[in-house]
Order: C-alpha cells, then structure tokens, then sequence
C-alpha cells in the first residue's frame, strides 16, 4: 500500500468514525511526534490520545483509553512500523 493511499485511507476512517474532517496536514504534525518509544510508554500513549481526541473533538474516556492501551500494547505491533499500527487502529 502506497503512503498517498494509507494517508487517505487514514482520513476517510476517520471521518467515518467521528464525522469530523481532518486534514491530511493535520495528521501529519501529530505524526510527527510519534515515535517508537510512543508505543511502548503508557504515559506517553496516553498523551498520544488526548491529542488525537481534541483534534477530533471528541472526548474520550478514562475507560476507553485503558482499553485503546492495552489493545497497543497487547497487539505486538512493531513500534517502528507506523503502517501496521494504523492498520491495527483503522479495523477497530
């Protein structure tokens, strides 16, 4: 899959999910910040959450992001594959 089709893949799920737009640009800068280590800290998945949630303005709750935690972390996704964890996030 080429990264122009994962990209619009990414944006069309989450449209589909929340019904809210968000620009390509958008996913991009919070992207940026992600790195494996991301995965791997609860503190900082969690904060990974809280991002993704205002930028869809949508809140989530303490409840969900344990279980958004313990999917991740139970998946065995390789931290440096971006593409297979957002494969993981878009059949959720």
């Amino acid at each position: 899959m080429s990264s122009k089709d994962m990209s619009k893949d990414v944006l069309n799920t989450i449209k589909k999910k929340t019904g809210k737009n968000v620009s390509e640009k958008d996913i991009q800068k919070l992207a940026s910040g992600v790195k494996p280590s991301t995965i791997q800290s609860e503190k900082q998945l969690r904060q990974l959450i809280k991002q993704v949630s205002d930028m869809v303005n949508i809140p989530v709750s303490e409840n969900t992001v344990n279980e958004i935690i313990s999917a991740v972390q139970k998946s065995g996704v390789n931290p440096n594959s971006m593409e297979s964890l957002m494969k993981l996030m878009m059949n959720k």
